[in-house]
Order: C-alpha cells, then structure tokens, then sequence
C-alpha cells in the first residue's frame, strides 16, 4: 500500500455499466442522526448486500478472472492489498448466505492473487501481506480449505521478518524502510497473531502479539484520547505522524480486542472501548456521527476496516450496555446515511462519501469499504441489533 499520510488518486472519469436493480429503496429524505423518522424506510440490508456484492464483481474482474481492478471505469490496474479486503467481504456473504458461488470467487481471488503477483504471496509492504494473511486465516475458518491455511503462514513467515527494535520495537512498513514502524504494520499482524495462537495454540504467537501491542501503545496512542496515531519516523526525523485516520482505529480496536479475547485481560477490551467510544464522537474522525471521506485509492478502503472491527466489538458480550447502545446507533447512522445518499442505484455503485452520490468512476477500495458497511448491517440485522 502507498504512504497512507501522501494519497494521491489519478483515476480516469468514464461511464459506469448499468446492473439490473435487486434491492428497493424507499425514496424518502435521509432524517438527523437518531431520529426515529429513519424507520419509514425500508432498509433492505441483506438484499442490498447481495445486490453490491453482484455489481462489484460484474464490474470490478479481471478479464482473466484472476484479480479485482482499480475502478470501474476502463482502469484495470491490480493492486495488491484490495484484494485481501474482496476476499473479506467475498467471506462476508459466504458466511450470510452460505451460497456456493462466494465460496467458489473466494477460491478463484485466493488463486488468482498468487498468480497475478508473480505466483507468490509475499510482497514488499508488511502491512499488505497482514491483509492478505487476515483474509486467507478467516476465509480456513469458514471454509476448511488447507490452501487458504497454506497462504496465511506462508505470509506469516515473511511478516515476522519485519519485527526489529529500530524505533524501540514493532513491525516495520516495508522491507526497504526497515526504521519506519506505523499502525498499519503492526495492529493487523497483532490481530493476525491471536487468531493464529487460537487456531494453533503456538505461544509465541501470543507473545509477539503482546510484546507488539505494548510497543504500539506506548508509542503511538495518544494517552489523553485513546486515538491512535499513523506512525513514527516517516520522514526519518524520529517524529510522530499524528494523522488520525478511519482505519488505524479499526486494527487497534481489534487488536486490542482479539488480545483480549485468547486472555481475557481486561485492560485490553478497556483499551478497545475507550477508543471506540472516542472514535464515535472525534470531529475530525466522523464529524455528526459519520464516518468522514478520506477520498478514493487507498483512503476509500480505510472507513470499511473501521467498521468491521467496531462490528465485532459491537458484537462483542462483554462490553457494557451502553457502550454496545453507542456503537450500534453509530453503526446504524451510517449504514443507513449510505444506503440512502451514497449508492447509485441502478448500478450500486458506492460514493467515498456516505452522504453523497458517487462519482462517474469509483475505485475498488471505495466500493469494497461500502460494501462491507452493508454487509455488516446485514450481520447487525440478523443478530437483532439493527
């Protein structure tokens, strides 16, 4: 993934190919945050789910079926890290629907992916492998397929060579910066490493994940807020970047979170709530209640990420009432501010900003964040939270 603190998008505006509308809207005008005028609408989130996993892949493969493109707008550049993110919210509506054919595009991205990246899954961003190792680790666990195992400590291996003490400990960036350490790099492969100690039971997977977030902690969460920042010596001055972006506190929520699940160490899920509950109200972060645009290339996944990890605290029963009360009015807010503003409909294209209509061509970072925003409702929904 290019330097999250530098996005620059250079993307073509071209038509959007229409699709066949499954999903109904009710056109009624979006009410205020927490007003219960929102129940008049018919919030069809499965439907609708299904709906945008079916325009993402007419419009997003490959002509080789082997990769998703950088947008849907004549742009069929492969970038590495979207995929693993395809791969999640593929395994989302697997899990919902246990229909075959997510089972059957989970298989063919996983293949494909190691084949479009020079038949390896390794590259030379840490934080990207991380995405990938995530994404295949969940998708054995819902499938049992041992190539998706495979994968995930093939990625592992290669990650663990990024852990050095430069900057006081961490995971580096990538390979060729070794002494620049950030949140992208390390939360993910904390989460990584205690799904993979609860799989497998390995304790050095739990110490690493331990010893990572202490150094990340202390390095990079602000002690007065509990937002965490992006990163330290970006620009080889030693410096703390203190950008706050949507997705640096969806992994630390979920590392904080899934470190508290294999030892059930209260500080953890303490660390978790506090900055979700920071998050939900932070004016730069999601101003009024929802989550802000960071634009489209890389920025267009980052609110996605946030709202799957806050999905799995929300779902979480250890957290307090009130706390899961907030996170849910927050989640339902947005889901349904882009189910009524952001989506164009007939051609369920996804805007990177949840108020507002899509742009002529919309990347795949920004669809699949949508997407995966309304695959969650649809999980918030059929746990009886929506």
């Amino acid at each position: 993934m290019k330097n999250i603190t530098q996005h620059i998008s250079k993307l073509a505006l071209a038509a959007i190919v229409p699709l066949m509308l499954t999903s109904c809207l009710k056109d009624k005008p979006f009410p205020l945050y927490g007003n219960k005028a929102a129940a008049v609408i018919n919030y069809t989130w499965a439907e609708t789910a299904d709906s945008l996993q079916t325009a993402t892949y007419t419009n997003y493969i490959s002509a080789n079926g082997n990769y998703f493109k950088q947008d849907n707008g004549g742009n069929t550049n492969y970038n590495y890290w979207p995929q693993a993110h395809t791969l999640d919210a593929f395994t989302d509506a697997y899990q919902r629907t246990k229909n075959d054919i997510y089972k059957q595009r989970m298989k063919s991205l996983l293949n494909g992916t190691r084949i479009t990246n020079g038949n390896k899954y390794q590259n030379e961003y840490y934080d990207d492998m991380e995405w990938l190792a995530l994404a295949s680790l969940r998708a054995y666990e819902v499938t049992n397929d041992n190539d998706y195992l495979d994968a995930a400590n093939i990625l592992w291996t290669d990650i663990k060579t990024g852990v050095n003490t430069n900057q006081g400990g961490g995971i580096a960036w990538r390979k060729s910066q070794l002494d620049y350490k950030n949140t992208p790099a390390n939360a993910p492969a904390i989460i990584f490493a205690c799904r993979l100690y609860r799989l497998k039971n390995n304790a050095a997977d739990l110490a690493l994940a331990k010893e990572l977030y202490t150094w990340m902690k202390a390095t990079l969460v602000d002690p007065a807020t509990g937002i965490i920042w992006d990163g330290i010596n970006g620009n080889h001055d030693g410096q703390i970047s203190k950008n706050e972006f949507t997705y640096n506190q969806g992994v630390y929520i979920g590392a904080a979170l899934e470190l508290f699940n294999v030892t059930k160490d209260a500080s953890y899920l303490a660390d978790a709530t506090r900055n979700a509950s920071a998050t939900i109200v932070d004016t730069d972060i999601s101003p009024g209640g929802l989550l802000r645009s960071e634009g489209q290339g890389d920025g267009g996944l980052f609110k996605g990420i946030l709202v799957r990890y806050l999905t799995l605290l929300t779902q979480s029963p250890d957290i307090t009432p009130a706390n899961k009360d907030a996170y849910v009015k927050f989640l339902k807010y947005n889901a349904q501010t882009l189910f009524t503003k952001g989506i164009k409909r007939p051609v369920m294209a996804v805007s990177p900003d949840w108020k507002s209509a899509p742009p002529a061509t919309v990347d795949l970072t920004t669809q699949i964040s949508g997407l995966t925003m309304i695959e969650a409702a649809a999980k918030l929904k059929a746990a009886g939270l929506f």
